[in-house]
């Protein structure tokens, strides 16, 4: 046994080194990514003039016709059928008026109700109110137990139970406890309003101005009516029951329950609309022409505060634009030397990443090249500073951490794995792909879309710090010799899925956390 040990060992040596050696075209190319193009870049992506590249904003616009700029400049393809922007639609509202009437009691906007800014122009009117609790149903309690809430109006109370203390593969927006996810459990319940009680009213009277989004207008499935109301509300609907209506759920005394009333909800609001972009060049491949590499990096951050302070958002995320444009000369060179990969490369910068991955989204639902024929996702979002837990490392400038291939599909790790034992040997910290990591990063940029579609992805990430979504993000702070390093790994990376025989594998069913 030992003997045929020896012989396979033997024998697999070459293989192995065979697998190992470095392509002198890829390492030629890679060169071009160079630490002075991407601070060159950066100084003018997260300057002063692009005020902090907010979706929508003038100043985002700047920074598309940058991209668009440098991707023309290398004598890329248009990536929209002859276009280098991908178009989607956003939707501001304004209240013109709301209403809440409770068996011929009207009550008065801003002390005793609000409407919420998720809300349609509508009016509805209902003879019964059902009570639910919490509005909370996951794996400790449910409080539409027995209940049939399916066209019905829903009142329930903001806030926990005592004791009742959300999973921790559940916090934050997705919590079953959140505003978010009471909201989420209604609708899928049935319910076609709600009133959520809370006890800070009355409060300041606003404009009622909702800040952009992507669901304007009605759409195939309707979220509930919603009006956040005071107590006093509460007791005009329960009578008795409703009077310490907050206290009284807090031990547990008061019971799911039916009530009758006549109950007038109305909301009237006026929208506008405008158009964010997404920014896409294609380089053609050849043999493999019809399949993809895309490679994206959000190019939007969050814009100004008090319209003086500029939020810069040098490393997120234009740290990760930036080693798009590199990417994009690095694969160009490549070509023009003769060397082009054989599958076609997707450079994409997308925008909305701050509002909720809205630019990605809008590509995954409208995809330009097929998704069944992507093969690959490669996201760089923040890859110019070193994050918090690496500042005391003695390796501090020689890491990156990598998300998301060990899902999807089983090529991605080794692959991951070999490029850079080949090339750059850094540290891949693969700390964030456990899936009980409270931080959820896997979810949290732009690949995720592609990933809900099965496009296996890598998220390239540097980890966040003390100028994370501050105005202190700025270029002036980034290590640009360890940016470039990162970069080019990305570049190895996507060089060997754009030239390898055959697509990825996608082998891994994605699992999801409860609540998503």
């Amino acid at each position: 046994m030992i003997q045929k040990l020896i012989i396979c060992l033997v024998l697999g040596l070459p293989l192995t080194v065979m697998a190992q050696k470095k392509d002198k075209n890829a390492t030629k190319a890679a060169a071009t990514i160079t630490a002075d193009d991407m601070r060159k870049h950066l100084y003018i992506i997260a300057s002063k003039e692009m005020e902090g590249r907010d979706t929508p904003s003038p100043g985002l616009e700047k920074a598309a016709t940058y991209i668009e700029d440098h991707f023309k400049s290398l004598g890329l393809m248009p990536g929209n059928n002859g276009s280098f922007r991908q178009q989607y639609p956003l939707y501001k509202d304004s209240a013109l008026g709301a209403d809440v009437k409770i068996n011929g009691v009207t009550f008065e906007l801003f002390k005793d109700f609000q409407p919420a800014s998720t809300n349609y122009s509508a009016e509805m009117r209902f003879s019964e109110v059902v009570f639910a609790g919490y509005g909370i149903t996951d794996d400790q309690r449910d409080d539409y137990k027995d209940l049939d809430v399916s066209g019905k109006l829903v009142l329930i109370l903001d806030g926990t139970p005592t004791g009742y203390k959300a999973a921790t593969t559940a916090r934050g927006q997705i919590s079953p406890s959140s505003a978010f996810g009471k909201l989420t459990n209604a609708s899928k319940k049935g319910a076609v309003a709600l009133l959520v009680v809370y006890n800070n009213f009355p409060r300041k009277a606003s404009p009622m101005v909702t800040n952009w989004n992507m669901r304007g207008g009605f759409t195939a499935k309707q979220n509930p009516f919603v009006f956040n109301v005071s107590p006093a509300v509460a007791e005009k609907l329960m009578g008795e029951d409703g009077k310490n209506i907050l206290e009284k759920a807090k031990d547990g005394s008061l019971q799911s329950k039916t009530y009758t009333g006549e109950v007038e909800l109305a909301f009237s609001k006026a929208s506008k609309k405008t158009f964010a972009t997404n920014v896409l060049a294609v380089l053609e491949g050849t043999d493999l022409k019809d399949e993809y590499v895309v490679l994206t990096a959000h190019y939007d951050h969050i814009g100004k505060r008090n319209d003086t302070t500029i939020y810069y958002g040098a490393d997120d995320d234009g740290s990760g634009t930036t080693g798009i444009l590199e990417l994009a000369q690095a694969f160009t060179e490549a070509k023009k030397a003769g060397k082009g990969p054989r599958r076609s490369i997707v450079f994409m910068t997308v925008s909305g990443e701050e509002k909720g991955l809205w630019g990605s989204e809008y590509y995954s639902n409208h995809p330009v090249f097929p998704l069944d024929k992507t093969t690959v996702d490669l996201n760089i979002d923040m890859i110019g500073r070193i994050g918090t837990e690496y500042l005391k490392d003695k390796d501090s400038t020689n890491y990156v951490y990598i998300i998301g291939d060990d899902k999807l599909s089983t090529d991605l790790a080794p692959i991951t794995d070999q490029v850079n034992n080949t090339y750059l040997k850094m540290k891949l910290d693969r700390k964030y792909n456990d899936p009980n990591d409270p931080n959820r990063f896997y979810f949290r940029s732009d690949h995720y879309n592609f990933a809900e579609k099965g496009v296996p992805i890598i998220f390239y990430f540097n980890g966040t710090h003390a100028d994370y979504h501050r105005a202190t993000d700025t270029p002036d702070k980034i290590h640009y010799p360890m940016m470039a390093k990162r970069a080019q790994l990305v570049f190895y990376t996507a060089w060997e899925m754009a030239n390898r025989n055959d697509m990825l594998k996608r082998n891994i069913k994605l699992e999801k956390p409860k609540g998503f």
